[in-house]
Order: structure tokens, then sequence, then C-alpha cells
């Protein structure tokens, strides 16, 4: 599964190794120094995928992020060395798919780079799930609300359909990790609850009042369907 993939790090003997060894794995890699060349690159070259420092010069990673999101659906990872639940949370809030700490592993990171392309390409011949007006299609990795293309993030797409295929099902936040980013992750739990928070604010007519993507309290998540929401 070869992709083309941009990695911005101000830090070049970082960002040489971790193009070392994703281009060991059969990737094609570019390197950028700074937020803005990240930005300029991600415009022109359309990679699979962007591996992005936090703190650079010029637009830090969350900067990039935010851009990139309203443009497309790119799938980001985020390198961090600051480790604070309110960082990673910060962070998936804009967008990222996911988060590597430093120090890390190159290894590691060549791990989390082809679990997230996995999910951000799904085999072809899955089926189209439907939930009322709400369409997913895992071909394509697109959802659509009344007919309206509505961009998710990889994790917020495989959460989403976990619970649309189980409607009326409570899920726990541990089940929905797995779900998001597999069995082998040390995501924390609240990132569940910011990924659900993201597909509120895209999917829910009152985000603040959800109808379909309903908490419950002490257990997790439920998709109520149209013909069961209050």
């Amino acid at each position: 599964m070869s992709a083309r993939i941009l990695v911005a790090d101000d830090d070049r003997k970082l960002a040489a190794l971790v193009r070392t060894y994703l281009e060991r794995a059969g990737h094609s890699v570019v390197v950028v120094p700074d937020g803005r060349a990240a930005l300029v690159e991600c415009r022109r070259r359309q990679p699979d995928l962007a591996v992005l420092d936090i703190m650079m010069p010029l637009l830090d990673g969350h900067d990039v992020c935010h851009l990139l999101r309203s443009e497309g659906d790119v799938p980001i990872i985020f390198l961090t060395a600051r480790a604070t639940e309110d960082d990673l949370v910060q962070g998936l809030q804009l967008g990222a798919d996911d988060y590597v700490t430093k120090p890390f592993s190159p290894r590691e990171l060549v791990a989390r780079v082809e679990a997230v392309l996995r999910r951000s390409r799904p085999e072809p011949g899955d089926a189209v799930t439907r939930a009322g007006s709400l369409v997913l299609d895992e071909e394509r990795h697109e959802v659509r609300l009344g007919g309206r293309l509505v961009p998710c993030t990889p994790a917020e797409f495989r959460i989403l359909r976990e619970l649309v295929t189980h409607p009326g099902r409570v899920f726990s936040r541990q089940r929905l990790l797995e779900a998001a980013f597999g069995f082998d992750h040390d995501a924390l739990e609240r990132t569940v609850d910011v990924h659900v928070m993201n597909l509120r604010r895209k999917l829910e007519p009152d985000p603040t009042d959800p109808r379909h993507l309903v908490t419950v309290y002490g257990v997790g998540y439920k998709y109520v369907a149209d013909d069961a929401a209050p």
C-alpha cells in the first residue's frame, strides 16, 4: 500500500529519520521544515496523508490542520512533545486522525501511518449503510445527510459506522475507541467524546441537544434512528 506522505517538522534529523523509515515501507515522502511550507505542499501535491509536528515555525501544526480541514479531508497525524490530555484533545477537535507523542519509535509511527491509511481506504465492495436521510458509503468513504456531503475523518467515519449499523445499541467509549483506532492503541477514552462532539456539529440540527448521537450517561453512546428520535 504505497502512499504519498508529507512530513512537516523543523527537527531536520528527526524528519530525515521518519522519511527513511517511511520510504523503507514503500511510501513516497516529501519533507518540509515549517507550517507554511506544509500548507503550500499539501495544496500542491495532494498527499494521501500528512504528518505534522505541532510546534513548528511560521504556522504551527494546529493552524495547518485547521486550514487543511477547511479545504478537504486529508488524513492527519500529529507529532507532539506536549502530551497533556488538553493538548491531545485540542488536536482531535481540529480534525486530526491520530497523534504520536515524542519521543517515539519510527516503527511505531510507520505502523500508525499505515493504520490511518487503511482506515481511509476501505476495501471495495463494502456495503452502503442507510439510516433515514443519513448514508454511509464504505467504498467512497463518504457520509451524506439529506444528499449533502459531510466531510468526516477516518476515525469519525468508523465511530459513526459502528453506531449507525447498530441503532439503539449502547457502545462503551472503549468499544468505540477500538472501532476507531484498533485494539492496540493508547488513545484516551476522552478521544471518543471529542470525535462524537465533532460528529454532532456536522450531523445534528442542534449539537447541544442531539437527537441521534445520544449520550448514555455512565456508559457511552448510541445512535437513535429517525423514527425513534424524540
